[in-house]
């Protein structure tokens, strides 16, 4: 009897430990949640989840228990009734509310620390001004933090000049204390100069690409690496050698652990042309030398798994570059998703949208701002304008990388997702854990919107997980919202029926 007693209790353990160990809460929509609500998912902070959210002139931060059960919506009665724009930085215990908006005929950028439980720390503090003599829609400041979050700059660039852009930059450290505030120029030769995304390092050096090509929507011919340290007068630029290839979706990642650059981006081979493969850059900040810089041309075998259907010469035409991940070994990975849209029936190719992929805008006249600092995600559910445009979000490529730049393997996750007037249900949202990229996205399973994990190990295997338990068929995920508050949470925003709540996955 004691044996067969000892034999279930060790089966029922084994089943324990073999299952997945998964859960999600809900938190409860509240009335002010609807569906025109601007959020931001703050994070985890001493225990409580934080979400930042506006109701066209209100702001408030609602705060939950681990359950997701409300605790407390604070009212941001400092703030003004009209921002043009705000970003948060977040910490263990408090996060900074950084702000802008215009009184008469200036702009100030404003920075609030608001404590776990959704309350001001002290007064906001002025980090910068500019006086301007119209009234601003879009945004004149970008912020930017370093990955060890102990530098945060707050920078302008002025692209009224044709032949130089004027770039005003403050630095400061986690406590808001100024390290360093410089203006440096940015010469602009050529007509349809740009720049790419800013990055900033965690000694506080701010690293980014000036691109050229023959037309605003066309490939890319010429590409500088432009680096301005702390303490440096100017901007030091190195030209790339990019060879008779053209470049398209530049992105830029800082590996801080060995003050290493890396630079990747889409080529083909003809103007307009298919997509035959990445170029890769590494650079090596301390010693200004460049590491690798190299084509990886894509084989038949990766573009025959990354097209669902079509020609394989055109198989990554629709692939954007989404993420670079750094790994330890002084690797790198990226993954890349393709990404299109239809308005009334007419397939919109990669040459359509103006900063690469369709999911990103940006337009203003006085500052030129990243495109890749996204505006919140909930849009109206009526789309960007009066035309229908339907979005689509397809398969998943990600491609790992040794320290000099030699591709190691290729993965592809299968997906394939569309909605009309809205992409807030598409796309992919990531969480790092175990020593593995695991991804996010809805897919559909008898007509039904499910959300889904799969995951990519060290070695490029994909393993798609069982279907997440406790998922309630009334919400609908937005993964592409989603962020990680800790080593196996993640917070995403859902739809349930007209308002917006949020579930917490514990993996």
């Amino acid at each position: 009897m004691i044996q067969k007693a000892l034999l279930t209790f060790l089966a029922l353990t084994l089943l324990h430990l073999l299952s997945p160990a998964q859960r999600i809460s809900y938190s409860e929509p509240e009335k002010d949640d609807v569906r025109s609500i601007d959020f931001d998912i703050i994070g985890k902070l001493n225990n409580q989840y934080l979400v930042y959210k506006q109701v066209r002139n209100s702001h408030a931060i609602s705060v939950y228990d681990n359950s997701m059960k409300l605790l407390q919506r604070v009212n941001m009665d400092f703030l003004p009734d009209k921002l043009i724009n705000s970003d948060i930085i977040a910490y263990k215990d408090f996060f900074y509310f950084v702000y802008q908006y215009q009184k008469k005929n200036v702009v100030r950028c404003m920075a609030a620390r608001i404590d776990a439980n959704g309350k001001i720390v002290g007064e906001p503090i002025v980090l910068d001004t500019t006086g301007i003599s119209f009234f601003a829609s879009n945004k004149l400041y970008n912020v930017l933090y370093s990955e060890d979050k102990q530098r945060i700059a707050i920078y302008k660039l002025n692209n009224k000049g044709e032949q130089q852009y004027v770039l005003t930059c403050s630095l400061f450290d986690d406590s808001l204390n100024p390290v360093s505030a410089y203006t440096a120029f940015i010469p602009m030769e050529q007509h349809n100069d740009f720049l790419t995304e800013f990055s900033l390092a965690n000694d506080g050096t701010i690293v980014f690409v000036k691109a050229s090509g023959n037309s605003q929507n066309s490939n890319l011919e010429n590409l500088a690496l432009m680096v301005k340290e702390p303490q440096a007068e100017n901007i030091s630029s190195y030209p790339l050698d990019i060879g008779n290839i053209f470049l398209d979706n530049i992105r830029v990642k800082v590996d801080n652990k060995r003050r290493h650059f890396v630079v990747s981006a889409f080529y083909s081979k003809q103007k307009r042309g298919n997509i035959d493969g990445l170029y890769c850059v590494v650079w090596d900040e301390t010693d200004t030398s460049l590491i690798a810089a190299k084509q990886i041309p894509f084989n038949d075998e990766l573009k025959s798994n990354a097209k669902s259907e079509g020609s394989t010469r055109s198989a990554f035409n629709d692939y954007f570059l989404q993420n670079i991940f750094i790994r330890k070994d002084g690797g790198f990975a990226i993954a890349a998703e393709s990404a299109y849209t239809s308005s009334r029936g007419v397939y919109n190719s990669r040459w359509d949208y103006m900063y690469g992929s369709p999911y990103w805008y940006n337009s203003n006249s006085y500052l030129y701002g990243s495109p890749y600092s996204y505006y919140y995600p909930w849009i109206t559910p009526y789309g960007y304008g009066s035309q229908a445009t339907r979005y689509y979000a397809d398969n998943i490529a990600v491609i790992a990388f040794d320290s000099t730049a030699t591709m190691e393997w290729a993965s592809i996750i299968p997906k394939s997702q569309y909605d009309d007037n809205s992409d807030n249900f598409i796309g992919y949202g990531i969480y790092i854990g175990s020593g593995q990229v695991n991804f996010l996205f809805n897919q559909f399973e008898r007509r039904t919107l499910l959300l889904q994990a799969e995951s990519i190990d060290p070695t490029g295997k994909a393993v798609l997980a069982p279907t997440l338990k406790e998922l309630d068929r009334g919400y609908q995920f937005m993964p592409r919202y989603a962020k990680q508050v800790s080593a196996h949470e993640v917070l995403l925003p859902c739809q349930y029926r007209s308002y917006l709540c949020f579930a917490k996955i514990e993996f």
